[in-house]
């Protein structure tokens, strides 16, 4: 398992400055970009307790997962260590049920996936976000079942030992809904393909995250060696991504799209 790496000097200093910067723009979420303000007002559907302390980045508000969505998806995968779990995961067995999160950002899936799994691996490349995963977790009382990593994944991956590998890699950031199919080859760093082949290098169950107008057909072509399930995450009557499991996690739950519902927002 690779170690995590602290942030020590000038650069812990200039993460501590940048993240308080952050939470002084959301504090004054009018200041926000007007592109931004559509998703201020979503806010507690990206994270329930927005209003306990929550940070997120300005790449932060496009790029996290919504809570609804997030729980969802960590119960499927809770599924894997024990296919009868109860509805409240305050009363599951957590197993050894380790996953990766190889892109966790402002920390939304990585939460969800503390909270229904015993220890997760939560990676980013930036360290900011990494620190604003750590005290998003601290905030819903799940930091101490997760390790957080300053790297990148696609050179941690042959290190790493884990059950479950999610990835949610960055989509090129919201211009990717522009396009009438999502190109799998046009991911920022590397391909989709790519990407999966280090997943694998973990563990054969892995989940992608990944945009709703992805053609499934080639969804399915990145492994074909597996079984692979795709839901379509629904919200409030609204498709908003997909969610593709290989592997043993693809005979869990089922492929019948998920009608999801968020809380309501007002418009301030």
């Amino acid at each position: 398992m690779a170690r995590k790496r602290k942030n020590r000097g000038a650069r812990g200093e200039q993460t501590a400055k940048r993240t308080k910067l952050a939470q002084r723009q959301l504090d004054q979420n009018h200041q926000l970009p007007s592109d931004l303000q559509k998703y201020w007002r979503q806010r507690h559907n990206f994270f329930w307790k927005f209003d306990e302390g929550i940070l997120i980045d300005e790449e932060g508000w496009y790029s996290v997962t919504p809570e609804v969505i997030a729980e969802d998806t960590a119960a499927r995968i809770a599924q894997l260590y024990n296919p009868k779990q109860p509805a409240d995961p305050s009363q599951m067995d957590y197993g050894r049920l380790c996953v990766v999160d190889a892109f966790c950002g402002v920390g939304g899936n990585t939460i969800k996936f503390a909270t229904w799994c015993e220890h997760v691996i939560a990676i980013d490349i930036d360290p900011v976000r990494l620190e604003m995963a750590r005290h998003n977790a601290r905030v819903y009382g799940v930091e101490d079942r997760i390790e957080f990593i300053l790297g990148d994944f696609y050179e941690l991956a042959p290190m790493l030992k884990a059950d479950v590998v999610f990835m949610s890699p960055p989509w090129g950031g919201p211009e990717y809904t522009s396009a009438p199919v999502f190109d799998l080859d046009c991911l920022p760093f590397h391909s989709a393909r790519e990407w999966l082949d280090r997943a694998r290098l973990i563990s054969s169950n892995i989940v992608y995250f990944m945009p709703r107008n992805c053609d499934p057909r080639h969804l399915a072509d990145l492994y074909p060696e597996a079984p692979c399930d795709i839901e379509l995450n629904y919200t409030n009557g609204f498709l908003k991504s997909l969610t593709v499991y290989y592997n043993d996690l693809a005979l869990r739950g089922s492929s019948e799209p998920r009608a999801l519902f968020e809380k309501k927002e007002s418009a301030v």
